[in-house]
């Protein structure tokens, strides 16, 4: 086990990448026992939830400290017209998520995707991700997709989102005060 203890600084490499052409797959058929919902006006916590469920393994607190610091800009953002939150369940209960942007015209950014820890390797993954990038790009006037992943991400995330076509464009080197024990152990390569 090679535990790093909360309080450690640590540095990362966040990749930004793009997708500038509408691939050629339509939104795919999810799993029989498996459904996808857009949350339509979700409330904070749900989104909180949802988000800390995904990302608890990967350092994901920034939307956290938004609550505490600015909790009107946090509501802003989820309660965004510009804004889609989709929900894969399962057995009756969240599988993973993905957030959709339109902020930016002409631009569409997946400023979330995840699996909770539960439902990682076991398939659906690579779907809902297929899932995001035709929705995404079904919608009128898209002509770029954008997404960034970084080293505390999943360590499989950079490749799936390669695999599936977004290319990188940039990336940026980073630090960040671990709030959690991590164990990389745990995430399977």
């Amino acid at each position: 086990m090679t535990l790093i203890p909360a309080g450690t600084e640590v540095s990362f490499i966040t990749t930004y990448l793009e997708m500038r052409a509408r691939p050629d797959f339509d939104v795919p058929a999810l799993p029989d026992d498996t459904r996808l919902e857009q949350a339509l006006r979700p409330p904070v916590w749900f989104f909180l939830a949802v988000y800390d469920a995904v990302g608890r393994d990967y350092e994901w607190r920034d939307r956290f400290q938004q609550e505490i610091d600015d909790p009107d800009a946090l509501r802003a953002f989820v309660e965004s017209p510009a804004i889609e939150m989709w929900v894969a369940y399962r057995h009756g209960w969240p599988q993973g998520f993905f957030i959709l942007d339109w902020t930016e015209p002409g631009e569409c950014d997946l400023a979330y995707f995840g699996m909770v820890p539960e439902a990682v390797g076991h398939g659906l993954g690579g779907t809902l991700l297929k899932a995001a990038i035709a929705k995404a790009w079904a919608r009128e006037g898209v002509k770029m997709m954008s997404v960034n992943t970084c080293e505390l991400d999943h360590p499989r995330a950079l490749a799936l989102y390669q695999k599936h076509g977004f290319v990188p464009v940039n990336t940026e080197k980073r630090t960040r005060v671990l709030y959690r024990d991590r164990d990389p152990s745990r995430l399977p390569a």
